[in-house]
Order: C-alpha cells, then sequence, then structure tokens
C-alpha cells in the first residue's frame, strides 16, 4: 500500500461489503425461495396431485440427494473458472428446473425435478462462503457472511406474502396458484443469473472499481490469512476432504440442517393451524414474523461476536435458543406462544450459522477451501434431506404431531452440545477458540 495514500483495511471491507453483499444476497433469496417454496404450495400441490404425506417429504428432501452429490465438484469448477461464469450457470439452470415444477403432476415428475433442482443449485451456497474468503479477511469474515445470511429471513420475508399471494392467482391463464408460484420464482432467478455475469468480480485484482491501493492493501492482508490458515490445515483438496477437524464439522452442519428444514419445510402448514386458517396471504404475512426477528439477531450477533471473538459462545447460546424454540413451538396450540417460539427458533439457527462458517475458513484456503466448505455443505444439507422424513417418522412413531418438532428441537441441542465440547474456550482474540479446537480435533 502506498504509505502516501493510505487507505484502512475497515474502509476497503465497508466498499467491498457495499458493492458484493447486496446482490448475493438478492441471489441467496432467490436461491432460498426456490428451495423451500413447496412448503407453500404443499397443499394445493397435494389435492392437485394426489401425493401424500410421505411422497410429499421424500420430494421435499430429495433435493438434497442431487445437491449433496454435486457439491465438491461443482465448488472445484469454480474455483478453476471464476464465480461470474460458474454463479450465472448455477443460477440460469436452477431457474429453469425450478419453473418446471409447474409441470410436476405426478409422484415421478415431483421427485425427478426436485432431484434435478438439487443438482442445479449445488455449489451455489459454498460457492459464495469460498467466494467470500477471497474477498474479506478473517477479522470481518462473520460480518460478511452474517449479511449473507440475511437471505434466508428476507426470503421469507420478502417471498412468503410474495408465494401467498402467487397462490391466489389458481386459475388465472389456466394455470393453478402453485403452478404461478413456480413458474414466477423460477424466472426471476434466472433474470438474476445473466445479470451476474456482468456484475461479480472473479477477484479483488479484477475490481475496477477498487482504486490501486486498496487492491494491493486487500490482497495483503487475504494472504496473510492464506498463509496463517496454511500453517494449520491441509493444503491439498484430497486431504482436505478426508481430514478428520473437516468431518467433525459436517457432523456439526448437518445437525443445524436437520433444524432448519425440519421447521421451513412446514412452517407455512404450521402457522395456518396456529391461526386456524388456511395457507394464503394472510398467513405469508404472519409467517414472515419470525424471519423479522432472525434479521434483527443476525445484523447484530456476528458484529458482536467480531468484535469480542467470542463466536463459539454465541453460536452454543443460539443454537440452544433454536431447540428449545422449535421443540415448544410443536408442544404449544396457543397462537401467541407458538409464534414466539417459531421467533426464537429461526432466530437461533440462522444467527448461528454465519459464525459456524468461520471456523472452517480459518482451517482452510485455496482449493482446499473450495473442496472443504464444498464438503462440509453437502454433508450438512443431507440433513434436509433426513429432517422431513425424521419429522413424518416421529409423528407416526408417536402418533402425535408434536413428536417431529421435538425430534428436531434435540439435533439444534445437540448441535450445540458438539461445538461447546469441541471448541472448549474462547480466546482473548477471534481465532482464540479455534486454536483449541485445532489443537484438540488433533
Amino acid at each position: 500500500m502506498n504509505p502516501q495514500a493510505p487507505v484502512s483495511v475497515e474502509a476497503i471491507n465497508s466498499k467491498v461489503m457495499r458493492r458484493l453483499l447486496p446482490f448475493l444476497l438478492l441471489m441467496y433469496v432467490l436461491a432460498f425461495l426456490d428451495r423451500a417454496n413447496i412448503g407453500f404450495a404443499q397443499k394445493a400441490l397435494q389435492h392437485d396431485t394426489g401425493l401424500s404425506n410421505a411422497a410429499f417429504a421424500f420430494g421435499a428432501g430429495v433435493f438434497f440427494i442431487g445437491y449433496a452429490l454435486f457439491e465438491v465438484p461443482s465448488n472445484l469448477l469454480m474455483h478453476r473458472v471464476g464465480a461470474r461464469a460458474w454463479m450465472c450457470r448455477i443460477m440460469v439452470t436452477w431457474g429453469l428446473v425450478s419453473a418446471a415444477m409447474c409441470l410436476a403432476h405426478t409422484a415421478t415428475a415431483f421427485y425427478v425435478l426436485r432431484f434435478l433442482l438439487g443438482v442445479a443449485e449445488a455449489g451455489f451456497f459454498p460457492g459464495v462462503i469460498y467466494y467470500l474468503t477471497n474477498w474479506f479477511p478473517q477479522a470481518a469474515r462473520a460480518r460478511a457472511i452474517g449479511v449473507f445470511y440475511f437471505g434466508a429471513p428476507l426470503a421469507f420475508i420478502v417471498g412468503s406474502p410474495l408465494s401467498g399471494s402467487l397462490l391466489e392467482l389458481h386459475g388465472a391463464l389456466g394455470f393453478a396458484g402453485w403452478q404461478w408460484l413456480f413458474l414466477v420464482e423460477g424466472t426471476l432467478a434466472s433474470i438474476v443469473g445473466v445479470w451476474a455475469f456482468w456484475y461479480l468480480d472473479n477477484r479483488p485484482e479484477d475490481a475496477q472499481w477498487l482504486s490501486p491501493q486498496e487492491r494491493t492493501g486487500l490482497r495483503a492482508v487475504l494472504d496473510d490469512d492464506a498463509r496463517a490458515a496454511a500453517a494449520h490445515g491441509p493444503h491439498r483438496i484430497l486431504a482436505a476432504l478426508v481430514d478428520r477437524r473437516v468431518l467433525l464439522l459436517s457432523a456439526i452442519y448437518l445437525l443445524i440442517q436437520m433444524s432448519v428444514y425440519g421447521v421451513i419445510f412446514y412452517l407455512p402448514q404450521q402457522v395456518a393451524a396456529l391461526l386456524g386458517t388456511t395457507v394464503g396471504l394472510r398467513v405469508g404475512l404472519v409467517a414472515a414474523l419470525p424471519w423479522l426477528c432472525a434479521l434483527a439477531v443476525t445484523w447484530y450477533v456476528p458484529r458482536r461476536a467480531d468484535r469480542t471473538g467470542g463466536h463459539r459462545r454465541w453460536a452454543v447460546a443460539l443454537l440452544v435458543i433454536a431447540g428449545l424454540g422449535i421443540g415448544v413451538s410443536g408442544l404449544v396450540h396457543a397462537p401467541v406462544v407458538g409464534l414466539l417460539a417459531l421467533c426464537c427458533a429461526a432466530s437461533g439457527f440462522i444467527a448461528a450459522q454465519p459464525l459456524f462458517w468461520t471456523f472452517p475458513t480459518r482451517l482452510l484456503t485455496g482449493a482446499a477451501a473450495a473442496g472443504g466448505i464444498a464438503l462440509i455443505n453437502s454433508l450438512g444439507g443431507l440433513g434436509g434431506f433426513i429432517a422431513p422424513s425424521l419429522r413424518t417418522a416421529a409423528e407416526h412413531a408417536f402418533s402425535s404431531t408434536s413428536a417431529g418438532l421435538v425430534v428436531l428441537g434435540f439435533s439444534s441441542l445437540l448441535a450445540a452440545l458438539m461445538i461447546g465440547t469441541l471448541l472448549r474456550r474462547d480466546g482473548a482474540q477471534a481465532d482464540g477458540s479455534f486454536q483449541t479446537f485445532l489443537h484438540r480435533a488433533r
């Protein structure tokens, strides 16, 4: 950096955040909508197609099989060809497949399209996490990932009323409401995918919107972080994929995702049951409340954790709150209490995830980061396949609609326990707790 024209790293981080994160956030909102909108379509889709509850649960979860199988290859290809081309490919193809869900009139078509949607979207989320490690130094990474995670609550704040409104277009131009839902939201994703090719830059060196001093200063800080990660983590792709620390983090993430998707896929129906009505615009508006709470908590906690270094403590506390919220939401029938419990659940499991991702990104760098992050996300994503079937099985086994949510609540509590025992203490700085984790995991 030119000593005559110094630029603070914090100022560079703020500039990069303003440039990249709003667009990445838009992409994540559309990804989450296309992944979870079957929760709104469920009743109408089952009514028109004759899908059983078990068939719906399998179709909801089979997305994650295709997603898991192609995560690592997709992220390695992004590492090779660059984010702008690969993110464009991902969004365009998943948008087209999501729109094609309007043709899912049979169980077989439903299964195939949900599987293909997972294949098309594979690599998007870990690709963005990896992409952010190429733009944000460790000291700002939780904040950056936290802003990106706004996509999940925003998808429901904006998407819940949108999805509810699209369902009410039933009969327009001869299409059912659930067909409009898939068609419109999938088309939006493809449009933004084309835009991504022209908007994103692969690396700081390519960013003409940064000054030469800013590009040089940012690269120097990122290189320092990469050297620190290389001193503790695996250097090669294969070594990262079999590293015990990566596998432990994958197991924790799987438990978190079980709690997330066990709630998300059924949230509209759960809110409708609390309100004593059917899914529509009213339910969509009320279902947005837990995500408003999640948005506020996800804004505050990662910033607090970056300043104090308390990533482990915050992650454990949030996952405990999430687990209790999930369980209570299934046990009570009072609308106010049930909604408060759902607010706790959503806030906990959404805000905990940006903190979680600071752990592997301190361990991995380069191609090992691309492969390792993808593996954690793909194995963790299997929680989205397990959760709907586990919830349904628990409800049948205990003859109770509450049992499934109680079981899913325990998965969040178990994730908190694993983080609490693997990361024994927080250091004075942000990476202190993780150094303890690395030492113990070896």
